[in-house]
């Protein structure tokens, strides 16, 4: 674990090195101050002595000035230290999530690792910041304040030998209580943040089926989970400070009961044990700053292991044969699949695809249908490698799709998804992910070759109209679109369409194709649609069912050939329509 987060703290070690080096010092001239106080008690009021009784004071002013100034650069130095290592830890566990496949973040879950990045990734800077403060000054105040006291009278500090060993049963007692809960309570924060992600994500979904009732008990639920959690959890943590101040409050009666007796039979002079009292209560607070400390590294440690979990993940999908195999550009958009089997969980019995076989040439537009679960956006997902064939080889360009580094490959496949995506930003900024150097008119020319422009014309800002967050200022047709014309502008080797143009009329979605056959006339266009008018024209045409090529060829040999495609293709030109 530590070589998983100390790589990110150490471009601030200099800072660590002051901050440590700030506190030590902060708490040294603390310390002296006792003994020039004793002083003062003992000898200057003692004798009367004015000007003794000045000279210490500002003696002690200095201490106390030089404490202060030691310790505002411990809190600068352990807030640069801090906040850097919490900025590069986050932005080490972004990067590396963004070399993960599908399969990777479904294994942790989209809510958990937003929590891993922002409530873990606090929790981990924050004890870094006290610990430079804390885990310094609290020893050094402990050492030095118990040699301090057992030179001013070692009898009385034999107090100390009941004192400690009941604080660290306490700590011991607590410290395994708490541990077990803190990771429970990080992980009942990712169940609440999931109900929280999925509720606003869906919200139009929530509201059309008046849900809102079932989302509201489903919150409270998880949020009660949480506070109970947290409940157990700190109200353990609580009860470390009452326990300490019983036994500081008890030390210090037992101090005043024999120390007074010392100062009246003349053992004991009163100012030495003044300056007792000052460091048995330095001694108490350096015991419940060490016994925080500890409280607060459990919960580190919890955060610590859940962000070393997604540092040590490894992705599923990697470019360790593009190294070797070379990385340049896919030849062309042919596309062959030689005896594909997949499935999204390896424990799973059933194959999602089984035993494919397809040659796609270059250049050619293949249509896809078949019903909901009979593998048409797997089979198009492996192209890109967004998931990985567990058996079998995907090519393109005539080569294994392992063969090219994924931002080669992806460089030369554009996907449209049936669900589409849009950013926070302006319509022009989501256009440029597909060519950030586009000009104004190659925008234009996608936005109408995606039949887009029939909208944005009608908009004043054009181009530079916001479209709020995830595109909600659109409709779905018109968010097709815009993906769609995004797609385009990429101008890729191979163009995948999963159900992309279902939120769009018949007459549109035909003048989409026509713009393909003329924008795009040399990729390859794989059309995934439950409309058999939306790939009929095809030069080829693959019916899926159960995870397999049931019938493949153009639409009049589907016709005589394959009942599926013969069903399917009767019932909508009766009006129907068939889930997919």
């Amino acid at each position: 674990m530590r070589n998983k987060l100390w790589p990110h703290a150490r471009p601030y070690s200099l800072w660590i090195i002051a901050g440590v080096a700030c506190s030590a010092m902060e708490a040294v001239f603390e310390l002296l101050i006792p003994l020039v106080m004793s002083d003062i008690v003992d000898i200057g009021i003692a004798n009367g002595d004015q000007a003794f009784i000045l000279r210490k004071g500002g003696l002690m002013i200095a201490l106390a000035v030089a404490s202060l100034c030691f310790g505002l650069g411990a809190a600068v130095t352990s807030s640069v230290a801090g906040m850097g290592f919490g900025a590069n830890l986050r932005r080490a566990e972004y990067d590396h999530i963004q070399t993960f496949a599908f399969s990777n973040i479904e294994h942790f879950s989209t809510a958990s690792l937003v929590t891993r990045l922002t409530n873990d990734v606090h929790n981990l800077q924050m004890s870094l910041m006290m610990s430079m403060r804390l885990m310094v000054r609290a020893p050094v105040m402990l050492v030095a304040a118990l040699f301090f006291s057992i030179r001013i009278s070692y009898r009385l500090s034999n107090i100390f030998l009941v004192a400690l060993p009941l604080l660290a049963v306490v700590v011991s007692i607590l410290l395994v209580k708490t541990g077990p809960l803190f990771r429970s309570l990080q992980e009942k924060t990712d169940a609440l943040n999931l109900v929280v992600q999925e509720n606003l994500a869906g919200i139009r979904v929530v509201k059309s089926f008046v849900r809102g009732d079932h989302e509201r008990e489903k919150f409270a639920e998880r949020n009660n989970d949480l506070k109970s959690t947290s409940l157990r959890a700190f109200g353990k943590v609580v009860i470390n400070m009452p326990l300490m101040m019983l036994i500081v409050y008890g030390t210090i009666i037992a101090v005043m009961w024999f120390g007074g007796q010392m100062v009246y039979a003349g053992t004991l002079e009163a100012g030495k044990l003044i300056t007792y009292f000052t460091y048995i209560s330095q001694i108490m607070m350096s015991l419940m700053m060490v016994s925080m400390i500890f409280m607060m590294l459990t919960r580190t440690v919890a955060c610590a292991k859940r962000v070393t979990e997604v540092l040590s993940e490894t992705p599923a999908i990697t470019d360790d044969e593009a190294e070797t195999q070379g990385t340049g550009m896919p030849a062309d958009g042919s596309i062959d699949f030689d005896h594909v089997y997949f499935k999204y969980n390896a424990e799973n019995a059933d194959w999602i695809l089984e035993d494919v076989n397809l040659h796609i040439p270059s250049g050619s537009t293949v249509g896809i249908l078949g019903g909901t679960g009979s593998g048409k956006t797997s089979l198009v997902s492996l192209i890109p490698r967004l998931y990985e064939a567990n058996k079998g080889s995907v090519s393109v360009g005539g080569k294994p799709v392992t063969a090219y580094t994924m931002e080669r490959l992806r460089d030369a496949v554009s996907v449209v998804l049936q669900k589409n995506t849009l950013f926070t930003g302006t319509i022009r900024e989501n256009l440029l992910w597909g060519d950030p150097g586009a000009s104004e008119d190659q925008l234009w020319a996608a936005c109408r070759a995606a039949c887009a422009d029939e909208f944005l014309e009608r908009m004043p800002q054009g181009l530079d109209t916001d479209l709020g967050q995830g595109g909600v200022n659109v409709s779905g047709g018109q968010k097709q679109r815009l993906c769609i014309a995004r797609a385009i502008l990429k101008r890729p080797k191979v163009l995948i369409l999963d159900d992309s143009t279902s939120a769009v009329d018949t007459a549109t979605d035909a003048k989409i194709r026509a713009a393909f056959a003329q924008e795009l006339k040399d990729a390859t266009k794989l059309i995934i649609a439950q409309r058999v008018t939306s790939v009929q024209e095809a030069d080829l045409i693959l019916v899926m069912d159960g995870g397999k090529i049931a019938a493949q060829g153009t639409h009049e040999e589907l016709l005589r050939s394959c009942d599926i495609y013969r069903e399917v293709y009767q019932s909508q030109q009766e009006g129907g329509s068939i889930d997919g």
